[in-house]
């Protein structure tokens, strides 16, 4: 089971750095094919998050793809939405999550592919209040899933906001690193989170997050969505057979 941890967590880190993600959307379903149920991998996967996203977005901002400015302000709401979102998932059952995170998935499958990707573009700029409303939440949905909330954020950055695809998926992994950092104290707070399990998995994922960034900086925009449309479709495949086929 370890040596199953330690290479989940090396492909996990990988996805997280190159899409910005928590990597929960990849984890969550892995692990429950590896038998493990829901609630678990979802600690598993919040301390894998904590992990990627910090390092990942101290890498991209080293890079100069991650400028903090409205980020923080949206960080700040996801921070106080994934602490309240950590004591949701204890009040709800398995089956209702399934099906939540399965949602969740075709309506990111949907902007994604609605959307267009540019190098270059003009950001809309919104009122702090509204970042952080929007921070809250996507931290409160989000982390009651076990994600990290870029999966809703990045698509909503895209889709509704025009921002350049790598600029998104920087500043979603940015987010992840204030969702998760709330949702891991929160989740230690009523003691559902598998502490061995979820360090295989984070430490081996920080090695993926390097190749995962140095890869993002190495291919085109419409690359780059185009791949993210795979992985986000690859998931979806993997939980509807874990949910209707077993």
């Amino acid at each position: 089971m370890e040596l199953s941890l330690i290479l989940v967590g090396i492909l996990v880190g990988t996805l997280s750095g190159f899409f910005g993600i928590g990597g929960g959307m990849i984890l969550i379903p892995i692990l429950m094919l590896l038998g493990i149920d829901i609630k678990e991998a979802i600690g598993i996967s919040i301390v894998q998050m904590v992990f990627s996203s910090i390092y990942g977005s101290y890498l991209n901002h080293k890079k100069g793809s991650l400028i903090l400015g409205e980020g923080v302000w949206v960080g700040v709401g996801g921070f106080f939405g994934g602490f309240i979102g950590a004591y949701v998932s204890t009040l709800v059952s398995s089956t209702f999550l399934e099906y939540l995170f399965l949602m969740l998935l075709i309506f990111a499958l949907y902007r994604l592919f609605a959307s267009k990707p540019q190098d270059d573009g003009i950001v809309k700029t919104l009122n702090p209040i509204v970042l952080f409303s929007v921070g809250g939440m996507i931290g409160i949905f989000a982390i009651s899933l076990g994600v990290g909330g870029s999966i809703l954020l990045t698509p909503i950055l895209v889709g509704f906001l025009h921002y350049p695809i790598k600029k998104a998926v920087s500043a979603g992994l940015f987010f992840v690193a204030f969702s998760s950092v709330a949702g891991l104290l929160s989740h230690l707070s009523v003691g559902h989170i598998d502490l061995e399990k979820g360090l295989y998995v984070a430490v081996a994922s920080l090695l993926g997050v390097y190749i995962g960034i140095w890869l993002k900086d190495h291919v085109s925009s419409s690359k780059h969505k185009l791949y993210l449309l795979i992985m986000y479709g690859v998931a979806l495949l993997i939980l509807i057979k874990k949910m209707f086929i077993g």
